[in-house]
């Protein structure tokens, strides 16, 4: 949207292509934004490079995702809390991967400040809905392992569905904001490093983040714990500590690390970014921080959903077809730690 764009008369002409490259990312400073197509020289790539991969990985998250959450839906064994759960993160992941391919399209298609309120709307929801979704699933897991008797009663299917009622209904309000309201269209001094959200909008976006960080550190320090004590009470049992419990303790936690792992490895950076960036930052610190936030929608169908026995079975069903169970079975444990 070339009327964000402010230089004087002697780089206007220069940079006035460039402006369309970035609707939803701040560019009110091109001369500091060399580094990512904003020189004075002609351009070299009639698209950003960044932008080309923001939409490959919306293309390989839509893909990976639309399989699980195909497998979910079509399998009627696919009822559990857990896998309620791994559908809505799927789902969510779905819709960003999709969202990432709608914004390059229209980015270079449609010139839209509608369209741009729309689409970053669009993004805000799925990914909120996906951070909250894996939040869920901590939360999931921790009760199937504190309250494993009752776990799999009609009250706890109640729970989950109260969880993503709350889940999605907060994403969708967040979402919603932009488009209603709260961007930095009239006011281009209030943008902030994701145009045109507002400085405060982000910020609200990068606190809730770490609040729920915060809550997933904690939920799966205290599985860690109780899977800990359940193997030490094993032992006890059995007056000893197998090589079989040492392996399987050690097992759940390295899984657990693997899961915050990559959660933080993949947002903290984008987070952070979003409260000391400045709307007059080189836009290439905003994409290389976004970027990797993408890849934690990429990565969670292989965490959460594919290492899972049931949805490989449904997988080599929906594949091979030919393949014959030779009995039914279930998940290693509700929590799949």
């Amino acid at each position: 949207m070339n009327e964000t764009l402010v230089v004087n008369d002697s780089s206007a002409a220069a940079v006035a292509g460039a402006a369309a490259l970035l609707p939803w990312m701040e560019t009110d400073y091109p001369e500091r934004n060399g580094s990512l197509a904003f020189s004075t020289a002609p351009l070299e790539f009639p698209v950003n490079p960044w932008d080309i991969m923001l939409c490959m990985s919306g293309t390989v998250i839509a893909c990976e995702n639309a399989i699980v959450v195909a497998i979910i839906f079509y399998t009627p064994s696919l009822r559990t809390p857990m896998f309620v759960l791994i559908g809505s993160l799927a789902t969510a992941d779905l819709l960003a991967g999709i969202g990432l391919i709608l914004n390059f399209v229209f980015q270079y298609m449609i010139s839209s400040e509608t369209i741009s309120l729309v689409t970053v709307g669009f993004l805000v929801a799925s990914f909120t809905a996906s951070i909250s979704s894996l939040l869920a699933i901590t939360v999931d897991r921790y009760f199937s392992l504190y309250n494993a008797l009752t776990y799999f009663s009609e009250k706890t299917l109640q729970w989950v569905h109260v969880m993503l009622t709350g889940t999605w209904g907060v994403s969708l309000c967040l979402g919603l904001l932009p488009v209603l309201g709260w961007n930095c269209l009239d006011e281009p001094a209030a943008c902030s490093i994701v145009r045109p959200l507002t400085r405060s909008n982000v910020t609200v976006l990068a606190v809730a983040f770490f609040v729920i960080f915060a809550l997933m550190l904690t939920m799966y320090f205290k599985i860690c714990k109780i899977v800990c004590r359940h193997a030490h009470q094993i032992a006890l049992q059995q007056h000893f500590f197998s090589t079989s419990h040492y392996v399987a303790t050690k097992k759940g936690v390295s899984t657990l690390a693997i899961i915050l792992g990559t959660f933080g490895a993949s947002w903290l950076p984008f987070a952070i970014y979003c409260l000391v960036g400045e709307r007059h930052y080189p836009s290439v610190y905003t994409y290389a921080t976004l970027l990797p936030a993408t890849y934690n929608s990429m990565i969670n169908p292989i965490i959460y959903a594919y290492r899972n026995a049931e949805i490989q079975r449904s997988l080599y069903v929906l594949f091979c077809g030919c393949f014959q169970a030779k009995g039914s079975y279930r998940s290693r444990s509700p929590s799949e730690v």
